[in-house]
């Protein structure tokens, strides 16, 4: 379930499970990475619906990752609850820049800058205008 936390940050409210965990107890580096994949689709299911309706309705779109700068700050471990939020920062043609937080209650565990880039056919397209316009009422944050 997703929780706006305040306007332009969307929260995605996380639980960390055994298989999340590396030998160590802690969360595994990559295990972030779906956490915060989820929270990029909730906050796009949110503005625009499902993924897979924006795919069919603009025919063939995709998102694709296409870089991501990440900053591990703190471990989290097994049975925490974790908070994903994440907000557009930037958005350009044929890209969104995204910002991610990973918390655990105020602290501050992992952060990401992501470009996501909006393809069709392998190809960049530029951003459909209506999620540009969803995505505009994210810039305020």
């Amino acid at each position: 379930m997703t929780q706006p936390e305040r306007p332009g940050i969307h929260t995605l409210p996380v639980r960390v499970y055994y298989e999340d965990t590396d030998f160590s107890g802690f969360v595994y580096h990559a295990s972030y990475l779906r956490f915060m994949e989820r929270g990029r689709t909730e906050l796009l299911r949110g503005l625009a619906g499902d993924q897979s309706d924006l795919h069919r309705d603009a025919a063939g779109l995709h998102f694709v990752v296409r870089r991501m700068v990440i900053d591990y700050a703190k471990p989290a471990r097994m049975d925490d609850l974790l908070d994903i939020r994440t907000w557009t920062a930037t958005m350009k043609g044929a890209s969104m820049h995204l910002a991610q937080e990973v918390r655990r209650g105020d602290e501050l565990l992992v952060k990401a800058e992501v470009v996501v880039a909006c393809v069709r056919d392998g190809r960049a397209i530029r951003l459909p205008d209506s999620l540009r316009m969803a995505l505009g009422g994210q810039l305020s944050v």
